[in-house]
């Protein structure tokens, strides 16, 4: 990879993108079977996340420079004209390929995530309503695969449980450069039990049982830990494992409707993790 490329993938975080597909593929498997629109669809979610990391860093480049000057741009490796240009080009891209693969439906809810993740980042982020704001564009994107199917209604649990979960990792990662405290590590451990044990009732089989025991466990532990060891180290690492246990918690809301499909959205874990040595998804 060349540091041109390097700078890139770490703008975006590229490692990160992974944990994006299966927000669309749960939504779809929540509106039928799965069809060449369900598979289409995450080209459209993973350019919208691509997009919000971009301009993530581009609305913190000031604060960046003093919190954490390796990232690309106030290393200097990406300016800010050059961040700002992906975050609109990729916003651009994401639109378009929902709604060239889910028609006038998935273009709507695309347009409303591409939205939340501008609102967000450019004005929500430091507010109270920042995790929330976060959770919506989550829940937004795992309805925008059900909107392929003209069906975004049936989405609306998978979307809840998602959102759920964004949430407490956003309120988690907060502390990821000067540590949180045990309440709110507390608070974002109960969410992921809540969560899990709401996706394991809502497939009611072993697998997706499995799958939300799984979340339950690789997310909790590292939030757990967060609690007896409230700093920033320690909460970075629960961040991670948050951001890597999209995937259990896709899969469990998957598996009820396409085993396969859960199982193969499974695979994509190591893949993370060992791309996360690389480049950071955080």
């Amino acid at each position: 990879m060349t540091p041109r490329a390097r700078a890139f993938a770490e703008l975006v975080r590229l490692p990160a993108a992974l944990t994006v597909p299966g927000d669309t593929l749960a939504g779809a498997a929540a509106a039928g079977p799965l069809r060449a629109r369900s598979v289409a669809m995450p080209a459209a979610s993973v350019a919208l996340y691509w997009a919000g990391m971009a301009l993530n860093d581009w609305a913190d480049r000031d604060l960046d420079a003093v919190e954490r000057p390796e990232r690309p741009i106030p290393s200097g490796r990406v300016s800010p004209r050059q961040a700002l240009g992906a975050a609109v080009g990729l916003t651009a891209a994401g639109v378009g390929l929902a709604a060239l693969a889910g028609g006038r439906p998935a273009a709507a809810t695309a347009a409303a995530l591409a939205g939340a993740v501008w609102a967000y980042d450019t004005v929500l982020k430091d507010t109270p309503a920042g995790p929330f704001a976060m959770a919506a564009a989550r829940g937004l994107d795992v309805l925008l695969g059900a909107s392929a199917a003209g069906r975004t209604r049936a989405g609306l649990v998978p979307a809840g449980l998602l959102a759920a979960h964004t949430a407490g990792v956003t309120l988690l990662s907060r502390g990821e450069v000067h540590g949180t405290r045990p309440l709110t590590a507390g608070l974002a451990g109960g969410v992921t039990v809540a969560t899990a044990a709401m996706a394991a009732g809502h497939g009611r089989a072993a697998l997706p049982v499995a799958l939300a025991a799984t979340y339950a466990g690789s997310v909790g532990s590292a939030q757990l830990a967060a609690v007896s060891s409230p700093d920033a180290g320690t909460v970075r690492r629960a961040t991670g494992a948050g951001i890597r246990g999209m995937i259990p918690l896709q899969a469990a809301l998957i598996a009820r409707r396409s085993p396969l499909a859960a199982l193969g959205l499974l695979a994509a874990g190591p893949i993370v993790r060992a791309a996360s040595k690389v480049v950071s998804p955080t």
